[in-house]
């Protein structure tokens, strides 16, 4: 199934929450990977009500200890979003990266992203996202009304964009 993305999952612990999605891509592991590792294509496949632009100048050099600036707006506010890069293993079967957040909107972002044969000649992405929100009990809120919602707006978005890009390669 090209193009097939599963639904988010929220799993609340302590305040931290996770998502997950799969999905299914035409060609290997080790033809799919580099396009997710040009950090440019992350606004290909980011919706335009974000405004989201990479700050940081490019070609970035993909590797662990790699920071990455961002600017976006969330319902209208700007936000500066700095990550760094945990992980980095380009192993052509399971190819995998981290990344981290160490200043912006969440108190907690951390997400892996994996790719395995899917035993069809395909490759099966996971991205798996653990995040919190600052100011507790009102943080809770804000994810309740919107945040969640945002996350599977994004995520949506993500699966169809990545399918489009990477089957009229």
């Amino acid at each position: 199934m090209i193009g097939g993305g599963g639904r988010a999952v929220s799993t609340h612990v302590f305040g931290h929450h996770v998502l997950r999605r799969e999905q299914r891509l035409p060609g290997a592991p080790a033809e799919v990977f580099p396009f997710f590792a040009d950090a440019a294509n992350l606004e290909a496949i980011t919706p335009d009500w974000l405004g989201f632009r990479i700050v940081t100048p490019r070609p970035i050099d993909m590797r662990v200890g790699a920071l990455i600036e961002y600017r976006l707006r969330l319902h209208g506010l700007p936000v500066s979003w700095l990550t760094r890069i945990e992980e980095w293993d380009t192993d052509p079967t399971h190819p995998r990266f981290v990344d981290m957040q160490l200043s912006g909107p969440y108190k907690l972002w951390h997400h892996t992203h994996e790719f395995s044969p899917d035993g069809a000649g395909g490759t099966l992405m996971r991205d798996t996202v653990r995040y919190a929100l600052p100011l507790g009990p009102l943080g809770e809120i804000a994810r309740r009304l919107s945040v969640a919602r945002d996350l599977e707006a994004i995520f949506d978005f993500r699966t169809r964009r990545v399918a489009e890009l990477l089957t009229s390669r």
